[in-house]
C-alpha cells in the first residue's frame, strides 16, 4: 500500500510538473502582451517598459519560469495583473458555481446514463436499445452553446422558469443559486450522459454474457436481482472510471456553458484571462485544474478496491 501511494504521488508531481512547463511555455508563445492591454493604445514605450519591470516581465524566460515555480512550490500562484489581487483569492471566489455546476452536472449525467446504459445492454438490438443509442450518439453530437440557447429560449423566454442567466444576487441563499444552475447543469449532464449511456452498455454487455449470471438465471433468480446484483456489481469498474473522467472533464470544460449562462465562475474567469493575456490567471487556473484532474484519478483507483473486491491496491 505504501509503495502504491508513493507511486502514484510521484506519478502525480510528473504530471503537475510537465502541466507546469506547458502552461507557461504556451502562455509565453500566444501572441499579445499582457501590459500594452492594461495600459491601453496611448501607453508610451517609456511606460510600457516601467510596468513590465514591475510585474518581473522584462526578465529572461528562463529567470522568470524558476521564479514562478518558487512560488507556486510555496503555495502562491501569483497575483493577477488586471484583477491586482492573489490568483488563489480570484479562483477561490469563483469556485462555487463551477463546484456546484459539476457536481449537479455529474448527478444528471449519472442518473440518465447508467439506467439507460443497463436496460439497453439487458434488451440489447430491440427497439429500445436502438433508441438509447441514437440519443447517446445525438448527445456526443450536439454542440453545448447551441443545446443551452436553445433550453434558455425554451424555458427561460418562452416559460419563465428558470433565469436566463447569472448566479443569482450577491446575498442569494443556496436554493436560488442551485435553480440558476439547473439549466446550465442540465445542458452538461444531458451531453455528458451520452459517454456513460455507451460505457455502461458496453460494460454490461461484457459481463451479461459470463457464466455466473447464466447460473444466477438457471438458479430462478428474478432478472432484477441478476441485473443489478450480479451483473452492475461486476460491471462497475469501467462505469466508475467513465464517471470520474466525467467529472473531471466537467470541471475543467464548464467555459463554453459558463459563457452562454453568464455564470461567473472559474471558466468565465479563465476566458477574459486570456483575452487580456493574464498571465498568473492562466497559469494558475489551468494548474489548479490539472491538480484536480490527478487528484479524481486517485479517487478512481481507491475506488476501484472498493466497487471490486478481485482488485487490488498494492
Amino acid at each position: 500500500m505504501h509503495r502504491f501511494l508513493l507511486r502514484k504521488a510521484l506519478g502525480m508531481l510528473s504530471v503537475l510538473a510537465i502541466v507546469a512547463v506547458l502552461v507557461f511555455v504556451l502562455t509565453r508563445a500566444a501572441s499579445g502582451d499582457p501590459i500594452s492591454v492594461l495600459l491601453g493604445d496611448q501607453a508610451t514605450a517609456a511606460d510600457i517598459a516601467r510596468v513590465q519591470q514591475l510585474y518581473g516581465l522584462d526578465r529572461p524566460l528562463p529567470v522568470q519560469f524558476v521564479v514562478w515555480l518558487r512560488e507556486v512550490l510555496q503555495g502562491n500562484l501569483g497575483e493577477s495583473i488586471f484583477l491586482q489581487r492573489p490568483v488563489t483569492q480570484a479562483l477561490w471566489e469563483r469556485a462555487e458555481p463551477t463546484a456546484l455546476l459539476s457536481l449537479m452536472a455529474v448527478a444528471i449525467a449519472t442518473l440518465i446514463g447508467v439506467p439507460c446504459g443497463i436496460v439497453s445492454a439487458v434488451y440489447r438490438g430491440r427497439a429500445v436499445d436502438q433508441a438509447f443509442t441514437g440519443v447517446a450518439m445525438l448527445g456526443a453530437s450536439v454542440p453545448s452553446f447551441w443545446l443551452g440557447l436553445v433550453l434558455i429560449q425554451l424555458f427561460s423566454v418562452s416559460l419563465g422558469w428558470f433565469p436566463v442567466s447569472g448566479y443569482g444576487a450577491p446575498d442569494a441563499a443556496l436554493p436560488e443559486r442551485l435553480h440558476a444552475l439547473v439549466l446550465p447543469a442540465t445542458v452538461l449532464g444531458l451531453l455528458n450522459s451520452a459517454l456513460i449511456i455507451r460505457f455502461t452498455r458496453a460494460s454490461m454487455l461484457d459481463v451479461l454474457g459470463e457464466d455466473y449470471v447464466r447460473t444466477a438465471r438457471s438458479k430462478g433468480l428474478a432478472e432484477g436481482t441478476v441485473v443489478l446484483k450480479h451483473a452492475l456489481r461486476n460491471a462497475l469498474v469501467p462505469i466508475v472510471t467513465v464517471i470520474g473522467l466525467t467529472t473531471a472533464l466537467m470541471i475543467g470544460g464548464a467555459v463554453v456553458t459558463e459563457t452562454v449562462f453568464g455564470l461567473p465562475g472559474v471558466g468565465n474567469l479563465v476566458v477574459n484571462a486570456v483575452l487580456r493575456r493574464d498571465y498568473p490567471v492562466i497559469q494558475g487556473a489551468l494548474l489548479v485544474i490539472a491538480a484536480i484532474y490527478v487528484l479524481i484519478n486517485f479517487a478512481i483507483d481507491l475506488l476501484y478496491a472498493v466497487v471490486d473486491p478481485r482488485v487490488k491496491v498494492n
